[in-house]
């Protein structure tokens, strides 16, 4: 088959609405097209060295836009595979859920209800409620069916009173099985496997949901039925018997994206920038996310070509953490150095000079913003003892200030009837009035000047306490919530005699945040190239993903609250 035609093939199957049915199709078409490329890629050779030997000039065949045409389609349907999977298993988690509802539902009737009529009625809704929920996991599929069988069979014991109704039933139930029977006998003779195993599935649950039948016919019935299950299945494992063939290919490509990581591996051993092996990093991984894409292998040749893999990919991160270590030595010169700004805050926090000191720590706090990042390990520690010394010498200078100003006393005095007025308010049904209210107490409260030290923070939490006891009596949603909240922590921060600074580690505290949900990311990243291809690892991986996301989102947040810290 001509490439062209296998990418038009490709175009074909991949527009079907159905895209888990093409799947076999697809893959298929993708082995064929990689041989082909392969095969293309030899005579191009032979001929290339051919002219060579003749000495003519020998034009190479471009094949990059036809493998490019290609994978864009096949990676476009991958995608759109997998956004399917992943729908059928929420979907499947679902009706999960609604059938273990309806089976606590059918307990409690039995256990509980003695209103024959009434149990009825509700049975026969739990039972049409039970046919209309869709599939569930294969794996779910057996135990849930037999513990809602195993109920529908002490339901229909249990109400004596009906018992022309359960004859009536059992009668029923024996043609309704034995019409699958008929069904079983006629899907065996197909010739789709597809239909084979998409048929078999559904059949088994509607008997297994066709209630019991006469005692006397039972035993020939079933063995009549799991005669023609059995054939079906026996068709079905016919069918994969002649696809382990396709395992060997999944290895052979597999050995390719090996022999790519050990040339990856030998050029890296000359990086000696950040970037080169960041960039080194991303192709590897991009090889780790291609051995993921490939089906399996025979188990004996998978592991052991998986192993090999492995191998490879830690000897590579093993060079690239030696390489980031010396970075740390950068770390460390950062942190001597802070720890010198730290000594000689120490030295000046006692100082009575209030300007000539207030300056020189306003030096000091220039260069530690300039000095750098000394490493997640340690920064926060040092910034945590170079800000309890200049903390320890403000807050003296402030007290010694605040016992100069009479005027401290008045302001505490407008400030404790504000706070009064806070704590006697009524919260409006308006919400906008609410909020507007809200925003009007706290603007009033931080024109007011400052008050005497000994009472700023008691002043200040009285104030809070107040304040946020409001805010939480409105009804607030989401983001909304989490805008209305933060945007009301910053006007009562606004309140505070430490305003600049209370800001100045609120942006600290976010930044510190985020650089750190930002290693968590790189961590993550690189642990997912060493999940392997199987179902335990597919979860694992889903997880980390997951982590990954939810890490980002919290990102975002972080900065649209910064946004919102007004620069002092």
């Amino acid at each position: 088959m001509e490439i062209q035609q296998l990418i038009d093939d490709l175009k074909t199957l991949a527009l079907q609405e159905d895209v888990l049915a093409v799947s076999r199709e697809i893959n298929e078409i993708k082995s064929k097209f990689d041989d082909q490329l392969l095969e293309i890629e030899r005579k191009d050779q032979v001929a290339s060295m051919e002219a060579e030997v003749n000495g003519e000039v020998y034009e190479p065949i471009d094949i990059k836009p036809l493998k490019e045409e290609f994978y864009a389609l096949y990676n476009a349907y991958r995608e759109s595979k997998t956004a399917v999977l992943k729908a059928k298993e929420t979907e499947e988690t679902g009706n999960l859920n609604q059938k273990k509802a309806l089976i606590e539902r059918l307990k409690h009737i039995i256990q509980n209800e003695e209103n024959i009529g009434a149990a009825f009625k509700a049975f026969k809704e739990i039972h049409e409620a039970w046919k209309n929920v869709g599939d569930i996991a294969r794996e779910k599929r057996n135990d849930i069916q037999h513990e809602y069988s195993k109920l529908l069979e002490q339901f229909n014991y249990q109400i004596s009173i009906y018992r022309e109704l359960k004859e009536h039933d059992l009668k029923r139930n024996l043609q309704l099985k034995e019409a699958l029977i008929a069904q079983l006998e006629a899907l065996a003779k197909s010739e789709s496997v597809r239909d084979l195993e998409s048929m078999i599935k559904a059949l088994q649950n509607e008997w297994e949901e066709v209630g019991p039948v006469p005692n006397e016919e039972w035993e020939k019935l079933k063995d009549l039925y799991w005669k023609h299950v059995r054939t079906v299945y026996d068709r079905i494992n016919v069918h994969y018997e002649g696809r382990r063939s396709a395992l060997a290919v999944n290895i052979q490509l597999k050995r390719d994206l090996l022999q790519k990581a050990r040339e990856l591996i030998v050029q890296s051993e000359g990086n000696s920038t950040s970037k080169q092996w960041d960039d080194a990093t991303e192709k590897l991984l991009e090889f780790q996310e291609a051995w993921k894409s490939i089906g399996f292998g025979s188990r004996k040749e998978n592991e052991e070509v998986w192993q090999e893999f492995r191998g490879e990919c830690d000897v590579f991160f093993s060079r690239k953490k030696a390489f980031f270590g010396k970075i740390q030595e950068k770390y460390s010169i950062i942190a001597e150095a802070k720890r010198t700004l730290i000594a000689q805050a120490n030295a000046l926090r006692e100082s009575t000079d209030w300007k000539a000191t207030a300056d020189q720590l306003m030096v000091l706090q220039k260069k530690w913003k300039e000095s750098g990042h000394a490493g997640q390990k340690i920064e926060q520690k040092l910034w945590s003892e170079f800000r309890g010394a200049c903390d320890a010498f403000f807050n003296a200078r402030q007290k010694h200030y605040g016992e100069q100003d009479q005027e401290f006393e008045t302001n505490l005095a407008a400030k404790q009837a504000i706070i009064l007025q806070i704590e006697n308010y009524t919260i409006p049904e308006t919400k906008k009035q609410a909020l507007d209210d809200l925003r009007e107490f706290t603007t009033a409260f931080n024109a007011i000047g400052r008050v005497p030290i000994k009472v700023k923070d008691s002043i200040y939490n009285a104030y809070k306490t107040a304040i946020d006891t409001h805010y939480s009596k409105i009804k607030l949603e989401g983001a909304e919530k989490e805008k209305v909240m933060f945007q009301a922590r910053i006007d009562t921060l606004s309140g505070s005699q430490d305003s600049a600074r209370a800001f100045s580690r609120e942006k600290s505290d976010i930044r510190q945040q985020i650089e750190g949900l930002k290693n968590e990311i790189r961590q993550y990243e690189n642990n997912l190239g060493f999940f392997a291809n199987s179902k335990g690892a597919d979860e694992l991986k889903k997880e980390v993903e997951a982590k990954i996301n939810a890490s980002k989102s919290k990102i975002e947040a972080l900065k649209r609250k910064l946004s919102m810290i007004p620069n002092e």
